[in-house]
């Protein structure tokens, strides 16, 4: 963790709450949220509740678990996502989960690959929500910790609320209690994953509704935060919001978010003030045999927006720039942005 404090991890709301465990979540990413993507996003947020990238219950059941499930214990809280429709393996794959100390298990309905659908799971799922309602007595039969559900508000151009409505409601009676709503639907002919999060119209409107009429439930915002204004905005009406590319392009708004939704930290805090605990995070990992990219690859955003930002970019990018200096590139690519930032001065 820092050696400032940005926000105190128990510290209450202006109101004098608690907040939501899911006030502030950061977005399962596949080929992005690794644990050293996570561990980096610790640094910038005492709260946000992380996501591993989607793990297949195949890859956990007839794979090498321990690739697939170590964390750092800095990580908590942390949810393991699931990819999968049988419910005995995703018992079997959630009772893994919490033996490997995760705080939740997230299942996957939100997904629309063609690699997803055509094994049957992903957003495929919202189309039988009794057999997703299964999966989720299942898992929680199997673990006693929160069973969770990512999801879409709708297939193809079908916009009737009733369809997200009906899914919630009976995976709510199922027992699960969280739902982390992509306000968008999911087009599964004619887009990529990629246009799918960009396409088909963003309707916030459609998850404060669920909040309406499941007041009990905890309702989660995904979809269409591109600024730390988006975030906090997307929290009207609902109990907490989840960021993706934001957090992971330009990363110092993941800190500027847990300021803004936790309080906290005192002054101004620029991305400079993270160097320090990211070289030290990159260290202790390039000890523990970790190549310096894996770690790298996370905070090439770091400094977006920022003057020099180009250069400290082009630099970590450059796998000859990260061989010469490796444990100390980031110190390194700072010298470069600030060389590069001085030949702009007058």
């Amino acid at each position: 963790m820092p050696d400032f404090a940005i926000a105190d991890p128990s510290a209450t709301l202006a109101t004098g709450l608690q907040p939501s465990p899911w006030r502030l979540c950061v977005a399962p990413m596949l080929d992005w949220t690794d644990r050293y993507c996570r561990g980096f996003h610790r640094l910038l947020s005492a709260h946000a509740r992380l996501y591993t990238e989607m793990v297949t219950t195949g890859a956990l059941l007839h794979g090498d678990v321990a690739r697939h499930l170590d964390f750092d214990p800095s990580e908590h809280p942390l949810a393991l996502q699931l990819g999968g429709s049988d419910p005995h393996e995703l018992a079997r794959c959630a009772k893994l989960g919490q033996s490997c100390g995760y705080d939740e298990i997230n299942l996957n309905c939100g997904c629309p690959s063609e690699r997803v659908q055509r094994g049957s799971f992903g957003v495929c799922l919202m189309a039988e929500p009794a057999l997703v309602a299964d999966c989720v007595r299942a898992m929680r039969d199997a673990a006693s910790i929160a069973v969770t559900i990512k999801h879409r508000i709708g297939i193809d151009r079908n916009e009737d609320y009733g369809f997200v409505r009906d899914f919630v409601g009976v995976n709510f009676d199922a027992g699960c209690q969280v739902f982390i709503v992509h306000a968008r639907n999911a087009w599964l002919r004619g887009l990529s994953p990629k246009e799918n999060r960009e396409v088909p119209p963003l309707r916030p409107s459609v998850v404060r509704m669920l909040k309406r009429d499941f007041p009990l439930a905890t309702i989660v915002h995904n979809g269409g935060v591109a600024s730390i204004e988006d975030g906090c905005s997307a929290l009207d009406g609902v109990d907490g919001v989840m960021v993706g590319r934001l957090a992971y392009q330009q990363p110092f708004a993941l800190a500027g978010l847990e300021r803004a939704l936790f309080g906290g930290g005192g002054g101004d805090v620029q991305p400079r003030d993270y160097l320090a605990p990211a070289t030290r995070y990159l260290e202790e990992a390039v000890a523990r045999g970790t190549t310096p990219w894996s770690v790298i690859r996370h905070m090439l955003g770091l400094f977006h927006g920022c003057a020099g930002a180009r250069a400290w970019r082009r630099s970590l990018s450059d796998p000859e720039f990260v061989t010469r200096h490796s444990a100390a590139s980031l110190q390194a690519a700072a010298a470069s942005m600030e060389r590069a930032y001085s030949a702009l001065e007058p």
